[in-house]
């Protein structure tokens, strides 16, 4: 391989990376398609929400199911919003005097959407190891998650406190082209409680942007090589 094609594709690899950046302002730089976070904004009375910029945030203000007022998320499954505490049921999220959704072994929680997205965030509270989370773009299983890849979470179903109840981030690799179109959250115990929804369409580079993304660093790589050919 030349010299000018090596140096090709070290620009076409640093656009791509260039091009990964997740909501966060971060670069997804694990081979995972999705990646797993923690960290949000702390509410005074309703737990904690994303802080990640131009988020859309679902909220839990009636009983019955999440609504999301454009209609770009949908949710299916037995489940429904609660408020409170039930013993041996349910537990209101740390911090939390709202609604929230509380998942049961009756069945798992899906949310889809209308269009790919990047970003899914929410609520965990009192996180356990047997709550899980799968991410799916169309069929296909991307990752699946449990309360004990919680970065610090004890995952024990503790019920106070911010290390256990905490907001999480999950986060596509759009360094490999990733997006995903579903969540499911499922429990093989009582409960899996989540609050503060928050989701952020993908944006996807429009094919011939990033071709001429692509040889912008082709030119420039030839560009130098003649310079250096002059200097010699």
């Amino acid at each position: 391989m030349s010299t000018l094609q090596k140096l090709s594709l070290a620009l076409v690899g640093t656009a791509v990376v260039f091009m990964s950046a997740n909501p966060a302002s971060a670069v997804v730089t694990a081979a995972s398609p999705v990646t797993l976070t923690k960290g949000g904004s702390v509410l005074t009375v309703d737990g904690q929400e994303t802080n990640v910029q131009g988020a859309t945030t679902i909220n839990f203000n009636s009983l019955g199911k999440p609504i999301d007022p454009t209609g770009f998320a949908t949710f299916s499954g037995p489940n429904q919003v609660v408020n409170g505490s039930v013993s041996n049921q349910y537990a209101a999220p740390y911090n939390d005097s709202g609604n929230y959704l509380a998942v049961e072994t009756t069945g798992s929680e899906t949310i889809s959407f209308a269009d790919p997205i990047s970003y899914f965030g929410f609520y965990w509270g009192s996180v356990d190891s047997y709550n899980s989370v799968a991410v799916y773009n169309g069929s296909q299983l991307l990752a699946t998650f449990t309360g004990a890849d919680v970065p610090g979470a004890t995952a024990d179903g503790t019920q106070s406190g911010d290390a256990n109840n905490v907001y999480v981030n999950l986060l596509a690799n759009l360094g490999t082209g990733e997006t995903f179109t579903s969540i499911v959250l499922s429990s093989t115990q009582p409960a899996f409680e989540v609050g503060n929804f928050s989701y952020k369409v993908a944006n996807v580079p429009e094919p011939t942007a990033t071709l001429g993304l692509l040889a912008f660093g082709v030119v420039s790589a030839g560009s130098l090589m003649k310079r250096k050919s002059k200097l010699a």
